[in-house]
């Protein structure tokens, strides 16, 4: 078996890419997962062209530049200022982690409706990736844990694409690749000011009414 043509270990390396920092990881590390999420995406884009067309040639460097180093660099960059950075993704009780396996199973049997095999697979992984986004949205009020499900969504949106029988064309991408620098910045200025704003109000003094 050619391991680097065999897109089902992309496709998982991207589910447990989102999977580990939900179930086991701190915000402060959700850059590294979003990169290594990206690089799978670029494996599964590559496996899908075979031949270096000009469309691969862009998706491939839409994927390494945009998502894989400079969104994940903006966000450290966020992290590196907020306390929130080591909070859990997601609440770390039973009750969470039960919820979210039953979704993950719930979004797999969804993609087994295409009955073939990789089909199959992609739309499970996407699927999961979209309602684990959900989830943390649902249950981390923290403002970085819900750009990092935003993120996530964002990217469960270009794995979908690889489904597609023709690719997005050129400007379609661009509008889709500045959404996502959009989502990251306009989240990351929003959290700086937000606690810029904390830094600054007075806090009241004990005993004071």
């Amino acid at each position: 078996m050619n391991v680097t043509n065999n897109p089902s270990l992309a496709l998982i390396a991207c589910l447990l890419a989102t999977l580990i920092p939900v179930f086991f990881g701190k915000l402060a590390v959700t850059p590294t997962w979003l990169s290594l999420q990206a690089l799978a995406l670029g494996w599964i884009t590559l496996n899908k062209h075979h031949e270096l067309d000009f469309h691969a040639l862009e998706a491939g460097l839409e994927i390494l530049v945009i998502r894989a180093w400079l969104v994940p660099h903006l966000l450290r960059r966020t992290l590196a200022q907020n306390k929130a950075a080591e909070h859990d993704v997601m609440p770390s009780n039973l009750f969470a982690w039960g919820v979210a396996v039953a979704l993950i199973i719930l979004a797999f049997q969804f993609g087994d409706g295409a009955r073939a095999d990789v089909r199959a697979l992609t739309l499970g992984v996407a699927a999961a990736t979209v309602t684990i986004a959900f989830l943390v949205l649902a249950t981390n009020r923290e403002p970085v844990a819900q750009l990092v499900a935003l993120l996530f969504m964002e990217n469960a949106l270009a794995l979908f694409e690889s489904l597609m029988p023709e690719p997005w064309p050129l400007p379609v991408h661009v509008a889709v690749s500045s959404v996502y620098v959009g989502t990251v910045a306009v989240g990351s200025w929003l959290i700086r000011s937000a606690n810029v704003t904390s830094v600054l109000t007075p806090q009241p003094k004990e005993g004071v009414q």
